[in-house]
């Protein structure tokens, strides 16, 4: 899972028509970034368990500076070993 673009709504209409939030996706939360085995990076919210296969890399920081480390640090979106395949 990665983060939505800029604008992304944060909530969405469940079929029985009430908006329902997404956790992953409020600003005045703080948040962990997580990275996998392949090099992906997620933004998950702190104090949810993390998934098997995921490590944190950052931890208990606002979104907007884990969104920062996500870009500087993520660079090539491909899978490691697709990137370790063409090298």
């Amino acid at each position: 899972m990665t983060a939505p673009p800029r604008g992304f709504p944060t909530t969405t209409l469940h079929p029985r028509g009430f908006l329902v939030s997404n956790p992953f996706e409020k600003s005045n939360r703080s948040y962990d970034v997580l990275v996998n085995e392949e090099g992906q990076h997620s933004l998950w919210p702190t104090g949810t368990a993390v998934p098997a296969g995921w490590e944190t890399v950052l931890a208990d920081r606002p979104r907007e500076e884990c969104l920062a480390y996500v870009e500087a640090n993520w660079t090539d979106m491909r899978p490691r070993r697709l990137r370790s395949a063409t090298t």
